[in-house]
């Protein structure tokens, strides 16, 4: 063999060698979240993971079906994103679970390097299949998709996310709508905390990643302190706020969040499901609460709702098609940095699929940027002054017309 092919055969085995090394510590690596500072109960921080570092608050955009719709990857990630959700139930129906992880897992299937979040399915399940049967075992129902028939139990779920590679797995759970009665609340919740116990069993250990409990109760006060208590006594590396944003109104989902947080380990992420809307997610910072997703940024910008720092645009109005201005000349987006509000209405009007495009990237990017302003204020100990300043902003309504 001569030199130079010595080498290469040499370097090819060092890199090869430094690849397997650099898997090996991945797959070491502790999941830990590290608390920076705190302004008020507003909290902000730092969830280590194998993939990367997640900054709290953190707002995660929702790939329900192993895509951020109209995104690519390396889109989401320069809006501010570290870490995006996945759902059990679609991906389980299709490609499948099993396709997945035979094809190396979600993160190489979506070609997303950095964490991601699958939740259990048990909230789809409830909302979307037909002909469900709940038992104490599980879920046996029939898919939106095809009427085929599956079953979910918290040992069915905990399957599919591993084989998923999920890197934040949730507890299997089943959430009532609210509104609800006490006793039906209170079966819920009980049934979800002993499927919280089997879903901690069946997760097993797995080192780099995690398994979030679901606190569960409704607007009950008392149920909620008690599933706290259950979760606590099973103890999980995160935990997450659920049964709220189904229908309760604002007013109730702060009435309930001034307390619930409260209940959840100071040291341990805390994770608020399916919120929400801007003023929702301040409201839930500013309560202590750590982690949000939503389809809201994303299926809003499809339908030509766009949130800016002075309320929601809607460049369907006619008012836009002849205005030159962006959507808001303080905003670093793409749409905002190259188009007029005048091409951006004519775009959504005639249906082309760039308007989903930059609508939805504009509305994931001001979502982050809410997020790392957040970060800021608590960091410098002026999360009081960042709201008001947030909602008065907010107050003053669109730009005026020209």
């Amino acid at each position: 063999m001569t030199k130079p092919r010595l080498w290469g055969a040499v370097f090819l085995l060092g890199l090869g060698k430094c690849i397997e090394l650099g898997q090996t510590l991945r797959m070491t690596q502790k999941f830990e979240f590290t608390l920076n500072a705190t302004d008020g109960k507003a909290r902000t921080g730092v969830i280590s993971t194998p993939r990367g570092d997640i900054r709290t608050p953190a707002f995660m955009p929702v790939g329900t079906a192993a895509t951020v719709k109209a995104m690519m990857p390396d889109s989401v990630r320069q809006t501010g994103a570290d870490i995006l959700l996945g759902n059990t139930y679609h991906l389980m129906l299709r490609p499948t679970a099993e396709r997945i992880d035979a094809l190396g897992g979600l993160h190489k299937f979506m070609n997303w390097d950095r964490p991601i979040l699958t939740d259990s399915g048990g909230f789809q399940v409830m909302s979307l299949a037909s002909l469900r049967k709940l038992t104490e075992d599980g879920v046996t129902f029939k898919s939106h998709v095809d009427g085929s028939k599956h079953h979910l139990s918290p040992e069915r779920s905990m399957e599919i996310q591993r084989l998923l590679g999920s890197d934040i797995v949730m507890c299997f759970d089943e959430c009532p709508a609210l509104p609800a009665d006490r006793d039906r609340i209170a079966d819920s919740m009980r049934l979800s905390m002993r499927w919280a116990a089997r879903s901690r069993e069946a997760f097993g250990d797995r080192p780099g990643h995690a398994l979030f409990g679901i606190q569960q109760g409704g607007l009950e006060q008392d149920f909620r302190a008690e599933s706290a208590e259950a979760l606590k006594n099973i103890g999980f590396e995160g935990y997450a706020i659920g049964g709220l944003a189904v229908g309760e109104g604002q007013e109730a989902m702060f009435g309930c969040l001034d307390y619930a947080p409260d209940m959840l380990p100071v040291d341990k992420p805390r994770y608020l499901m399916g919120v929400g809307k801007p003023d929702d997610i301040v409201g839930a910072v500013k309560r202590g609460v750590d982690m949000m997703d939503c389809v809201l940024p994303s299926r809003s910008g499809r339908t030509g709702q766009l949130f800016t720092r002075r309320g929601v645009v809607n460049i369907k109005n006619a008012r836009h098609q002849n205005d030159p201005r962006p959507i808001d000349e303080h905003c670093t987006c793409p749409a905002c940095r190259n188009y007029s509000r005048a091409y951006l209405h004519h775009v959504f009007k005639s249906q082309e699929i760039i308007s989903s495009m930059l609508l939805t990237w504009h509305n994931l990017h001001y979502f982050q940027e809410i997020m790392q302003g957040m970060r800021d204020a608590i960091s410098a100990g002026q999360f009081d002054t960042w709201e008001r300043n947030f909602h008065d902003t907010r107050a003053l309504g669109d730009i005026d017309p020209i």
